[in-house]
């Protein structure tokens, strides 16, 4: 910015670029709802009134907002580029996310953060990155990477990483382990996010003293009052899988209403076009009784400062001019969104620019599993009783419960008249033959499998299903795939989604995505599935760092305990 010219338009002694009349502004700043005018020049903001301005925009009393910010976010979870993520959002009020590529880190480790971050160039959306704090996750799972400490440090520099992602190694922080510290010492001039689930006490005193400042894993309103309490940004989270906004919003009020930011975390095709992204959360919030001014700053300027983006999340001068155009606070879309003061999308649709388009970014294939074979998904039964892993609708905790063993002829089977499902992972990185096996309780599947390579956090292939041979083909179409999503049925491929970007993203558009899961999800559903989606709900089951039993290719993991439990006893 030429700072002399911005000056002179700011003071009214030089024409603006354009002037935006009769708007109703909210002023996060101030906590009001304005009527004004205010002036665009290079980019930003340049003051409010009546200004010359090339270019005149009469909003006729809408309201003007700033650009949404989503303070978490998973773009891998969409399942689609950060082009098509942005095509979906942008319309929506988006302006700016902060993305911890974790997912395709764990896949494709500093090979993938460096096409989330090439791949996020010339978008018209702003993507920071926290860089991914645990690659892997733990011990007690293979991933397709290692990162260490030595690996994030060349990265700290770059003005799109703002600091350090979730740290869902708490035990580590806790106890005091060395490599997890000295992630934390590097960054301490940025922001740490946490990830920590049910901690309290003076284990959560001393992994807030280690410099870990937010959290977006309350569920609960007195876990998040515990954690405000001890000084920590709490980020609430509605998302595809958890939804945690119902919960925690009556916490908020005028006094600490700074402390709290929205995020999604992660967010489905479906979702994205159906609800919303931002917009959805922010109007949810507004429909639970939350001040519509105060849904917003949670929103924008809130996000903004906790990251410390400058001149970025509010509608004053000098900031950038990220903002949205809405009838009233209840509208679905805005009518116009612009982004550094261009219109990028009218009416729910992004405009075409003329700037300089995103580069096709190319990525290696990352599936990679021994010749698999029909002995690998059976296991003897060797006691009375199995450890099942208990689904929790709408929520990715899950209940650790035993059941009396289902087997035939000495080995496990599923027993669907219990609603007790086989569950398998294989590992797809390094062709080590590793096959987990365990039971889960609540998918409901009477017939056919279903299987998938997104399987957080190392995103190994998970399946479960009622015949191991269903279970077994529908891993072998993920492999053939390169990466995806697979429904099978008496030895035959039903539908599948390719996911060929590490196994997690897809390389059509969001809508066609879309009719693809729509159409795996129907017939999920139609062989007895129950969760609304049962592949975003089976992707959370390897999770070994939430609550209370897992499932890695390594075995069954306590997570309590921290460790790979026995199945049976």
């Amino acid at each position: 910015m030429n700072l002399e010219e911005f000056i002179k338009v700011s003071s009214g002694r030089k024409r603006a670029d354009l002037l935006i009349k009769n708007a109703r502004v909210v002023n996060v700043l101030s906590g009001e709802i304005i009527s004004d005018s205010l002036a665009v020049f290079d980019g930003k903001i340049c003051g409010f009134g009546s200004y010359k301005a090339k270019e005149t925009i009469d909003l006729k009393g809408d309201l003007l907002l700033p650009g949404y910010i989503d303070g978490h976010i998973h773009i891998e979870s969409s399942m689609v580029t950060i082009s098509e993520f942005a095509r979906a959002v942008v319309p929506l009020g988006t302006t700016a996310v902060i993305s911890d590529p974790h997912e395709i880190a764990n896949v494709l480790g500093l090979d993938g953060i460096r096409y989330m971050l090439d791949s996020s160039k010339y978008q018209p959306l702003e993507v920071y990155f926290m860089m991914p704090s645990c690659v892997p996750a733990t011990g007690i799972e293979t991933s397709g990477a290692v990162i260490s400490a030595g690996d994030i440090f060349p990265y700290l520099s770059e003005r799109w990483i703002v600091g350090l992602g979730e740290m869902m190694d708490f035990p580590g922080v806790v106890s005091g382990d060395k490599s997890v510290l000295d992630k934390i010492k590097l960054v301490s001039d940025k922001k740490i996010d946490g990830h920590a689930p049910g901690l309290k006490g003076k284990e959560l005193s001393a992994y807030i003293a280690a410099g870990i400042r937010s959290d977006h894993e309350c569920t609960e309103f007195d876990e998040a009052r515990e954690k405000l309490r001890k000084g920590m940004h709490i980020m609430i989270r509605e998302g595809t899988a958890t939804k945690n906004l119902q919960a925690l919003v009556p916490l908020v009020n005028a006094y600490n209403s700074s402390s709290f930011s929205f995020v999604s975390d992660d967010r489905s095709p479906e979702d994205l076009i159906n609800e919303g992204h931002m917009n959805f959360i922010v109007n949810k919030a507004i429909r639970s009784g939350l001040d519509p001014v105060t849904a917003v700053r949670l929103a924008t300027i809130n996000t903004a400062r906790y990251f410390n983006l400058v001149r970025r999340g509010a509608i004053a001068p000098g900031y950038e001019a990220d903002m949205q155009v809405l009838k009233s606070f209840d509208s679905k879309k805005p009518r116009l969104v612009f982004k550094s003061g261009k219109i990028v999308a009218k009416n729910g649709v992004l405009v075409e620019n003329g700037d300089q388009k995103p580069k096709d970014i190319h990525i290696r294939s990352s599936v990679n599993v021994k010749w698999l074979e029909q002995k690998n998904f059976r296991i003897k039964a060797k006691g009375r009783t199995v450890k099942v892993i208990e689904l929790v609708p709408s929520q990715i905790v899950t209940k650790y419960i035993k059941c009396g063993t289902p087997s035939k002829n000495g080995y496990l089977v599923s027993d669907p008249s219990r609603d007790l499902l086989k569950i398998c992972v294989v590992e797809r990185h390094r062709a080590s033959g590793n096959v987990g096996i365990g039971m889960i309780k609540g998918m409901g599947l009477t017939e056919g499998a279903i299987a998938t390579s997104i399987a957080h956090d190392s995103h190994n292939i998970v399946a479960t299903g009622v015949k191991d041979s269903d279970i077994m083909k529908a891993c072998v179409e993920v492999v053939k795939m390169g990466g995806g999503i697979a429904v099978v049925r008496n030895g035959r491929l039903l539908s599948k989604l390719d996911l060929p970007i590490a196994g997690l993203m897809s390389e059509e558009p969001v809508d066609k995505v879309n009719s693809k899961l729509k159409k795996l999800i129907k017939i999920a559903r139609s062989m007895g599935a129950r969760p609304e989606n049962p592949f975003f709900i089976l992707s959370f089951l390897c999770l070994p760092v939430i609550p209370e039993l897992k499932i890695t290719d390594k075995g069954l993991v306590d997570v309590g305990r921290f460790e790979i439990v026995d199945l049976f006893g």
